[in-house]
């Protein structure tokens, strides 16, 4: 299987660069994954869709500002202490009175910073930009020295650990200092942090949003369960993994970067009950789907559960779970068109793209939506 196998031919034009004002005004492609048959409605018609005891599943991952920008600290001003001991008062009083006046000093070298996946001890993993500026033991400046944060290791995918030093609450800081982490196809400023979020999003820990969700409203979800759709949420936190363009020639060679996912024991409950009760499992975007087929068993039990997950779906993966999908149109050769690809086959999956790029629709994290059911 070939990664050129997954590309097509889309205009510029079609990336939508804004957010609808009216989330549930974008329009749906509901397609027939058995049939290959389409239509076309607003997202506000999805509940024509479902049926009493569906079960809709939400990933309500909550979005962090994880972009900074800083700076590299050229010379840190030391404090008394780390100066010789041989200093003498005299100097030592001026060299204090400096410190507290100039505190670091960078050096004017731009670097950006890109928060994937939090560790232990103020530990991050992240995406840093231009590499080559934060070698082992580089210091970055945020914020004239708000927060600081140091090089601790380079990982094999390139990425860096960073260890970050602050006073404060960091996550009070990280939203005072950081932007929203819009993917780099779209180059307009967001000017509501909150359209880049779900309604429902409630645990924060994502480098980019579950972007099917974004069409939701309450009252949207407030109607579903009037009809007897069953809710639950999952978490998986969004990490870069997913996005990243294939590079290999064979899909088969393609690495995917571990996310982090949790399902309460009552959620799984509520899914595993619908499930068995007759309903259909339906996920809203591939983060959802990545997250109930990491934890379901061959006979499509869902286990309450958390940890990584690197779960690769592809054309040949048989689904356990999910009978249905909600999700955004892709990017060519990404590893998103080849999961929806393999719940309702390339051919069909590629056709209903033709048709959605004939009719104008608009594509990616703020474009319009499919159901594949």
């Amino acid at each position: 299987m070939r990664t050129n196998d997954f590309y097509y031919e889309l205009p510029e034009e079609l990336i939508a660069q804004d957010p609808l004002k009216d989330r549930t005004s974008s329009r749906l492609l509901a397609l027939n994954r058995y049939t290959g048959e389409y239509d076309h409605k607003t997202f506000k018609e999805i509940n024509k869709y479902f049926k009493k005891g569906d079960c809709l599943v939400l990933n309500n991952t909550k979005v962090i500002p994880a972009r900074l920008i800083g700076e590299k600290i050229n010379k840190p001003i030391l404090s008394v202490s780390e100066e010789p001991a041989t200093l003498s008062k005299l100097a030592a009083k001026d060299h204090e009175k400096q410190a507290d006046k100039a505190g670091v000093q960078a050096n004017g070298a731009r670097i950006e910073l890109l928060l994937l996946k939090r560790r232990e001890n103020d530990v991050w993993e992240t995406l840093v930009k231009p590499g080559k500026r934060a070698k082992p033991g580089t210091r970055i400046s945020f914020g004239n020295g708000l927060l600081i944060g140091e090089v601790l290791d380079i990982l094999d995918d390139g990425n860096r650990l960073l260890q970050f030093s602050y006073k404060g609450i960091f996550e009070e800081i990280l939203d005072k200092l950081g932007e929203m982490p819009l993917p780099p196809y779209i180059t307009h400023e967001l000017e509501d942090r909150n359209r880049y979020q779900t309604v429902y999003a409630k645990y924060q820990g994502s480098a980019a949003a579950p972007t099917a969700g974004l069409h939701f409203t309450q009252e949207l979800l407030e109607d579903l369960e009037r009809m007897g759709v069953v809710i639950a949420y999952v978490t998986l936190h969004v990490g870069l993994g997913t996005f990243r363009p294939v590079k290999v020639d064979n899909v088969l060679d393609h690495h995917m970067h571990s996310e982090y996912y949790q399902i309460s024991q009552e959620e799984a409950d509520k899914i595993n009950t619908a499930k068995k009760s007759g309903g259909r499992i339906i996920c809203v975007g591939t983060t959802s789907c990545r997250t109930i087929e990491s934890a379901s068993d061959e006979n499509g039990y869902l286990r309450a559960s958390s940890g990584d997950t690197s779960i690769f779906i592809y054309p040949g993966y048989k689904f356990k779970l999910m009978d249905g999908l909600i999700t955004n149109f892709h990017l060519p050769e990404s590893t998103l068109l080849m999961l929806v690809s393999a719940f309702a086959g390339r051919d069909k999956m590629l056709n209903a793209y033709q048709e959605a790029v004939k009719e104008r629709y608009r594509f990616f994290s703020f474009g319009d939506a499919m159901l594949i059911i």
